[in-house]
């Protein structure tokens, strides 16, 4: 069976059942759960989440596991810390239209809420409820504001809702969690840290701790104003087909752990690198049209993990010199790569106003490589890999989770968090649990994508 026409997010969070979704929506979620796992293992070996983890342990007194670590803290600290070793990593998914991220704030609120009795349907229909009014809240957000925020900003009210379902909240208290974490929310301003790359990132730490702290306000009593975001009637376009649309299943997903508008001219670079047997060494310069977003991650010579990150230039060459990208390149001992650096300098940036009308529902970009003989090789406009138009294989996303997960858990323990995650609705959340809070034991020369600098 299907929802009835819903336009009301709180009665759609209310009343939601999996026996109301296509099986596919409810496969999607389990794959999203094993992909941002991944991530969120990967993120545990950069010196961001040392440092968010290390201030959860002294700052936020509590007794749940923080995933990965000896570490212990309030549930919110939980969600922060997780929010930000998810985002340290960048490899995570994402949704075109809200130009941001679902999937980080909501596993980390989920993970720092959900007690160890909920059920795996309960928490799957959160994992899912979370997609379907996280997707719509940035671009309600977004068409509300003269500023573009962050994913913190607007995850902050969708943690806040399913925690709320969650902990058993009545209406009056889940409207007033909502309300609380709109308010406290961090209404981070997205091109500010694309300018000026450093670990604040994109907020979605931040919004998860505000969701899960808003959740735990309003249970005692706490009051709210009400959500706009959820209830203003300018938003209400945006929810009209709740229930009928599935938005849990038009999330992208990233090759490569960096800014995803920096993902097309990668493509296209492999594409010219293949199709003429090119050397790095014969480029001596590029050329890149992009939208303007991404025309601002201007960081050419990369001192941080951060920077290369949030750089177009540095992944490109990368991939021109390396043939990929891999977590291990961005790592600092890595940054400073002769034959890269070079051609990240070589690379001048320029706005096209085709992929700017394009933008967000579209990131294009379009790649000319000069060579030493003097030719010239233009690629056709590309956009990013495994977006939601031509997602990847299920076992494509278990490949780049295994390529994360087995190194550091290794193959058994690695296979355990797996099968935990693809257990659900009928596992238990017990089990995922104490998959992900069995610390990581990195032997002390391990290869650390630490963001000092190098």
């Amino acid at each position: 069976m299907q929802l009835a026409r819903q336009t009301d997010p709180f009665e759609f969070a209310r009343s939601f059942s999996l026996a109301s979704v296509p099986q596919q929506v409810t496969s999607t979620a389990k794959l999203n759960l094993l992909d941002l796992t991944g991530i969120l293992i990967g993120g545990r070996q950069t010196e961001l989440s040392d440092i968010i983890v290390s201030h959860v342990a002294e700052e936020f007194a509590g007794r749940n596991p923080v995933p990965f670590s000896n570490v212990t803290a309030s549930a919110s600290g939980v969600a922060l810390a997780t929010g930000m070793t998810i985002d340290a990593l960048d490899g995570h998914d994402g949704y075109n239209p809200s130009k941001g991220h679902v999937g980080c704030a909501l596993s980390a609120g989920l993970l720092a809420m959900a007690p160890d009795t909920c059920s795996g349907q309960d928490f799957l229909e959160a994992v899912i409820i979370g997609y379907e009014i996280g997707s719509r809240l940035g671009p309600s957000l977004h068409a509300t504001t003269s500023d573009y925020h962050t994913s913190g900003a607007w995850m902050a009210v969708a943690v806040a809702l399913v925690g709320a379902r969650l902990l058993g909240l009545t209406a009056e208290q889940t409207a007033h969690a909502v309300g609380i974490a709109e308010y406290h929310g961090p209404r981070s301003q997205m091109m500010r840290v694309i300018d000026h790359p450093t670990m604040l990132k994109d907020g979605s730490g931040w919004g998860a701790m505000a969701g899960v702290s808003a959740v735990k306000l309003a249970a005692s009593g706490f009051t709210g104003a009400p959500a706009l975001t959820l209830s203003a009637p300018e938003i209400q376009p945006w929810f009209e087909d709740l229930g009928q649309t599935w938005l849990t299943c038009r999330q992208y997903y990233k090759p490569y752990p960096v800014c995803r508008w920096a993902q097309p001219p990668v493509e296209a670079v492999l594409e010219l690198k293949r199709l003429h047997q090119l050397e790095s060494a014969e480029v001596v310069a590029i050329k890149i049209e992009s939208f303007h977003e991404a025309t601002r991650l201007a960081t050419n010579a990369p001192t941080t993990t951060e920077q290369a990150q949030y750089s177009t230039s540095f992944p490109v060459a990368l991939a021109l010199s390396h043939g990929t990208i891999a977590p291990s390149d961005l790592a600092a001992q890595s940054l400073n790569d002769t034959e890269v650096r070079r051609l990240s300098l070589a690379t001048t940036m320029v706005e096209s106003a085709r992929a700017n009308a394009a933008f967000p529902d579209r990131r294009m970009a379009r790649v000319s490589l000069t060579l030493s003989d003097s030719r010239v090789l233009q690629s056709r406009w590309y956009e990013p890999k495994w977006d939601a138009t031509a997602p990847p294989e299920p076992a494509d996303l278990r490949a780049k989770y295994d390529a994360l997960a087995v190194p550091a858990l290794g193959a058994s323990r690695a296979a355990e968090l797996a099968e935990a995650i693809e257990a659900f609705p009928d596992g238990s959340v017990a089990r995922f649990r104490q998959a992900l809070n069995e610390p990581i034991s990195y032997p002390k020369t391990r290869s650390r994508m630490a963001s000092s600098s190098s």
